[in-house]
């Protein structure tokens, strides 16, 4: 067996994962592979290429390797090897229907549902807003509003001083510390070749951004970060997704999502009784710091052609709480549970700031 070569993290001066992914990246984070702070690991043949990060003894990795679908089997046989080697176990984190039913029968990997993302058709975007009078509402709220979109190269738009306090004031409006893995929001800080910039301007200023990845082998595109200065009228985000559909129609695009909803209503019933109980309970309790139902909403409004299933899949014959804990891990970029705490004492504070203005509004 040809010996598998693992590349330095940051080593984005070889072109070969790049080429791979844009040759062959069918998974919607494909190319997210290429964002900051995951690692490469490389075929010694240079026909395949997997993103992951190290946690504990686990490597997550970004979707499911990147290669020909004739040698996904065997791509996936190498990598666990590596893996293995270094006295780890992997677990594929939004991995896709193809990859769960070619490891169903394995007898050695078990799969969760984790959520599901919606699709489109870019070319049935402009009936889609043709027929919705609130998706019109909204999309005319911006505008007369005085906003417009633009387009920028993104190589451009690295180190945009506008873009990044727009970033920083949306992360700074989330109570949960920002978020890594495949919620990168430092996207503009990798791979930007193949990548869309749109800009949502008001009185000249920047209020808001999207960033769109390519899906190359399926002709198409994931948005893959919306971030909303909370100065933005109501509305932008639609402006921005409206002008981000309609570009990828004139390309001749026929796939577009915006990612993975977690935990998304109706997609999780078959996981195990232990994950469902902590599901119900996250996407009861757990939506003033992550807005799990809010989220859902708000793509489920743009009338998405479907919903596909994402999966989380272990090489081990029962998903464990220890996989899932790495996930968090890679998510967060600390331990869960000190991410958890975090977000608790913001939100303390948030609400207690919120109970002084009420008090004082009533004095």
């Amino acid at each position: 067996m040809a010996r598998a070569t693992e590349l330095p993290r940051g080593t984005m001066g070889i072109l070969r994962p790049r080429d791979l992914v844009m040759d062959y990246g069918r998974n919607a984070t494909a190319y997210q592979i290429l964002n900051p702070g995951i690692g490469h690991w490389l075929s010694a043949d240079a026909d395949a290429v997997v993103g992951y990060v190290n946690r504990g003894a686990w490597m997550l990795v970004a979707g499911e390797p990147v290669c020909a679908l004739g040698k996904l089997r065997e791509t996936i046989e190498r990598f666990e090897a590596f893996a293995r080697d270094r006295h780890c176990r992997v677990c594929y984190v939004c991995a896709a229907e193809p990859i769960r039913q070619m490891l169903a029968g394995s007898g050695e990997h078990s799969a969760i549902t984790i959520g599901a993302q919606p699709v489109w058709n870019p070319s049935e975007w402009r009936q889609i807003v043709r027929s919705r009078r609130s998706m019109r509402a909204q999309l005319n709220r911006a505008l007369n509003k005085g906003v417009r979109i633009e387009s920028l190269a993104p190589a451009q738009g690295v180190g945009n001083p506008e873009i990044r306090r727009t970033l920083l004031e949306w992360l700074r409006s989330r109570r949960l510390p920002p978020m890594h893995f495949l919620v990168e929001p430092e996207v503009l800080s990798g791979v930007v070749d193949d990548r869309v910039l749109l800009l949502a301007r008001r009185e000249n200023r920047i209020v808001a951004f999207l960033v769109a990845s390519p899906v190359a082998a399926r002709n198409g595109f994931l948005i893959e970060e919306l971030a909303r200065s909370p100065r933005a009228p109501n509305g932008t985000s639609e402006l921005l997704i409206d002008a981000a559909m309609n570009r990828f129609a004139e390309a001749g695009c026929t796939y577009a999502t915006m990612g993975l909803v977690a935990l998304a209503g109706g997609t999780t019933g078959d996981n195990p009784l232990w994950l469902r109980s902590l599901m119900k309970i996250a996407r009861a309790h757990a939506n003033r710091f992550y807005n799990f139902r809010g989220l859902e909403r708000f793509r489920a409004k743009m009338h998405p052609a479907g919903w596909e299933k994402l999966y989380a899949i272990s090489n081990e014959r029962r998903f464990s709480p220890q996989a899932l804990y790495a996930m968090g891990g890679a998510f967060s970029g600390i331990s869960p549970l000190r991410a958890i705490g975090i977000a608790v004492l913001k939100g303390a504070r948030e609400e207690a700031r919120t109970l002084v203005s009420s008090l004082f509004r009533i004095g």
